[in-house]
């Protein structure tokens, strides 16, 4: 048996099946075990399927002995975020609300994934119904591991959120694919903090059916993986108009990645480098630039004016449309019951209380607000115009230039614990993220090395509308001038 180096890439670990080097069997079973190694120090994993991936993998063995084709992910490892619908397990969303819940099928991303020959081999934790930025907030208890998920460069700091259990096992080791979610940077802040490649696709771009809500007009479900031909690989298998979903449509995703030409006018927003974001990430992020420079690319300077009002126009909107979205969680429709119901208020009370963690109760009531009678038009029809703006600037922009550069967190990943009583401080971790939300753009974080406390930093690359393979074409053709995207944690002990 051969088995794949440590930081191989999940299209590697592909075409060594498809050669015949290893097999399916192997390859699960070799995930499982590093997976489980790093479970006790990280708690990424909520559930494992251990015995149901050895199963499906034993049947493609027996496939390609038959002499079938290899399908574009043939054997290679996936997870999905316990806020995306599968069969296998319960889809919690990382909430006592849902806690027990088994979802009648798959979400159309994960079908997608199946459908492409890739293995599901568990869910990873996350948020509470996604609402956070560091991962502390899940109400689940990841077997086998720490009660709050850390990062595998060191374990006394978070891995960001809300994708943050996907991110920290796709950082602490290559070959798979982790389904996350992204409403306000949930993919790309906690891939920052991790060290992986991680993509935001174009709004509508993939199906949201089978994905719990939070903001249905933010939610993006996208992939980490180690490389951008990884996330690359991904998209295709999940990409797609769907029924199911009103909102999705088809975006352009040729078949190959290396045909896909590579964008030449890179844009540098200045409103991107301001105070907050420390000077390593700002040295690091114009050495990115710098490098893409001296590879050819045209650097011009641009503005997008209306970003200094995107996070607040982000709490708005978010909060509103979560107020919205839970408001189905009520003990008697969706959720546990509350066993002292009391009167109808008393049991809404009660299911509510006991079944919401304090963020998404914090979220709920600012949404309320803002939609409340007297106070909507002050704050959400006012942030609506906003949100036009600021979609009406990349529109602009992207006249002029192909894809942006900019940081994608203003800051390292901070330590557990350092933030969880100031949400003002860990809503301000989204603040380079959320834009691209609000304006339904396709965006990706990659690996742009270590700060000099060894942790990692990420850099944004965001496009227009629809254009998610020129985004990742940028981000592939770095890697290949680089290999900040194959370094990796020491192995635990």
């Amino acid at each position: 048996m051969t088995l794949p180096e440590r930081d191989a890439s999940a299209l590697e670990v592909r075409n060594m099946v498809a050669a015949g080097d290893v097999t399916c069997a192997e390859v699960v079973a070799a995930y499982l075990d590093e997976a489980t190694r790093w479970q006790s120090r990280l708690g990424c994993l909520v559930e494992t399927f251990g015995d149901d991936a050895r199963t499906v993998a034993r049947a493609a063995d027996a496939r390609l002995a038959r002499g079938e084709p290899a399908r574009p992910l043939e054997g290679v490892p996936f997870t999905a975020k316990a806020n995306i619908a599968t069969k296998l397990g319960e889809t919690s969303a990382g909430s006592a609300m849902l806690r027990g819940f088994v979802a009648p099928e798959d979400a159309t991303a994960v079908r997608g994934m199946l459908d492409a020959g890739a293995i599901l081999v568990g869910k990873t934790n996350c948020d509470e119904f996604a609402m956070g930025s560091s991962c502390e907030n899940s109400a689940l208890v990841p077997p086998g591991g720490p009660r709050t998920t850390r990062n595998p460069w060191d374990v006394a700091r978070v891995p960001g959120g809300s994708s943050g259990g996907g991110a920290a096992l796709a950082g602490a080791t290559g070959w798979a694919i982790h389904l996350g979610s992204d409403t306000g940077g949930s993919i790309r802040q906690p891939a920052a903090f991790c060290g992986v490649t991680g993509h935001k696709p174009t709004y509508g771009a993939v199906s949201r059916s089978g994905l719990v809500a939070f903001g249905s007009s933010l939610d993006q479900v996208g992939p980490f993986g180690r490389t951008a031909g990884d996330v690359y690989a991904a998209l295709q298998a999940i990409a797609g108009r769907d029924g199911l979903d009103s909102t999705s449509k088809d975006i352009e995703l040729p078949g190959d990645l290396g045909s896909v030409p590579t964008p030449r006018r890179i844009g540098v927003p200045r409103e991107y480098f301001v105070d907050g974001v420390t000077p390593e990430i700002e040295r690091r992020t114009r050495h990115v630039i710098a490098t893409l420079a001296a590879d050819g690319c045209e650097v011009v300077d641009v503005s997008l004016p209306h970003t200094r009002y995107a996070n607040a126009c982000y709490q708005v909107v978010s909060t509103a449309e979560a107020s919205s979205n839970l408001a189905r969680y009520d003990g008697v429709r969706f959720g546990p019951r509350s066993e002292s119901p009391g009167d109808l208020e008393a049991l809404y009370q009660g299911s509510r209380g006991d079944g919401f963690g304090a963020e998404v109760k914090r979220r709920i009531l600012l949404g309320t607000f803002v939609l409340s009678a007297g106070y909507a038009d002050e704050y959400y029809e006012r942030a609506l115009a906003v949100r036009r703006r600021i979609r009406s600037d990349f529109v602009r922009v992207f006249e002029a230039v192909d894809v942006l550069i900019c940081p994608t967190s203003p800051i390292a990943p901070f330590r557990v614990g350092e933030r969880v009583t100031d949400p003002l401080a860990l809503y301000a971790c989204d603040v380079l993220t959320v834009a691209a939300n609000l304006a339904g753009v396709p965006a990706t974080s990659i690996p742009a090395g270590l700060d000099s406390d060894g942790l990692p930093i990420g850099v944004q690359l965001i496009g227009a509308d629809g254009a998610d393979a020129s985004v990742l074409a940028l981000a592939d053709r770095y890697q290949s001038l680089c290999d900040d995207h194959r370094r990796l944690p020491e192995v635990p002990a």
